[in-house]
């Protein structure tokens, strides 16, 4: 099989570009725009292996797209280009209207007329065994109250940020190309990921970072704002899961079954930082200081959302599909990847981001 992932040099479709790759032995083509959180040094190690190809191109190109999808040939299209940060969907929306909106409206028309033309047959590639699959985010649904159940595939969209509401438009957009027009489509909605390759800006690397500088790590209000965190690898699986398995037009929520508030999933990663990267002696020498100590809590975001949760048993019924890693176990190894792997991410710190200018982290990692 042959995929063409969208945003392939995003966090979580460069964990997908090597899972398809490595782990399933597909042919994927990668295909991004390559802006300040796409970063093709993601993949460097794929560079020349036999089945990767780079495809550097805007998904508002229409001309674009049609060179892409006839020159390759794709079997399937994986879409997870998207601006994914609140904080920045707020200060300048117009860019998510464009990429999230727009971009996907572009592709749509182009794997439409692709899949048009395709012959007919479940062959390689076919018009019946073709797939779009849609990544999304939970946050189309809204917020959630403490004891709310979880979202469901029936749960109602109330997005609340210039980024929740463009890619309610986009699911919309994709699920209308199916019913009207009959493009072969199935849709996910994840919950918060996290794991390698995640840009700074996000919660995650955020604290993981600033303990390393020995900073204020900062959290928004109180920090009782609830996230459901699903580690990106496991999040990989579920969807290559769905792409083969997934029933055309359907929805399929994936989630991690680990909701903490914001305040608890900092105060694990500082004491496993406590334990990985442990700060210095105080003055007095009378024991070592935690990163705990650092945290500083600061006016809360517009518009923050309270909590998101996930009921995830259609794709665990449907798909066969579980997380393996639980919250503890994903961090560590979190952790663990951005201790090792310091020459990925100081250059970004380094060139064009700095961290002092973050007031507070995300809640998103998509």
């Amino acid at each position: 099989m042959k995929v063409l992932v969208t945003g392939g040099c995003g966090f979580i479709g460069s964990n997908l570009v090597r899972w398809l790759l490595r782990e399933k032995g597909f042919a994927v083509v990668n295909l991004d725009r390559l802006t300040y959180a796409g970063r093709r040094e993601s993949l460097s190690d794929l560079e020349g292996e036999p089945g990767y190809a780079f495809e550097p191109a805007d998904l508002c190109d229409a001309g674009a797209l049609s060179r892409i999808l006839e020159s390759h040939r794709p079997d399937a299209v994986m879409h997870l280009a998207a601006e994914t940060h609140v904080d920045r969907s707020i200060d300048g929306p117009e860019a998510f209207v464009q990429s999230n909106v727009v971009g996907t409206f572009r592709l749509l028309e182009a794997c439409l007329a692709y899949w048009r033309k395709l012959p007919d047959g479940t062959g390689s590639p076919g018009r019946e065994s073709f797939r779009f699959v849609h990544v999304s985010t939970d946050e189309v649904y809204g917020s959630l109250a403490k004891d709310a159940a979880p979202f469901t595939e029936r749960s109602p969209y109330d997005p609340r940020s210039p980024y929740s509401a463009s890619k309610a438009a986009s699911d919309h957009l994709v699920r209308a190309w199916h019913t009207t027009y009959g493009l072969p489509v199935v849709l996910t909605n994840c919950s918060n990921n996290y794991g390698p390759f995640q840009f700074p800006e996000k919660l995650v690397p955020l604290v993981i970072l600033k303990c390393l500088r020995d900073e204020p790590i900062p959290v928004y209000g109180k920090g009782d704002n609830v996230r459901d965190w699903l580690y990106v690898t496991d999040h990989c699986e579920a969807l290559s899961g769905v792409l083969a398995r997934g029933r055309v037009g359907e929805t399929y929520l994936i989630g991690g079954r680990q909701e903490r508030s914001n305040l608890d999933l900092v105060e694990t990663l500082c004491a496993i930082m406590d334990e990985r990267a442990p700060r210095e002696t105080d003055s007095n020498r009378t024991g070592r200081k935690s990163h705990r100590d650092r945290i500083t809590f600061v006016a809360d975001r517009p518009g923050h959302d309270f909590r998101y949760a996930i009921d995830s048993s259609k794709v665990e019924r449907e798909i066969g599909w579980k997380p393996v890693e639980s919250l503890e176990s994903g961090l560590a190894k979190t952790v663990g990847w951005y201790l090792r792997n310091r020459q990925w991410w100081q250059p970004i710190l380094d060139r064009s981001y700095h961290l002092q200018r973050l007031g507070a982290p995300t809640r998103d990692s998509r």
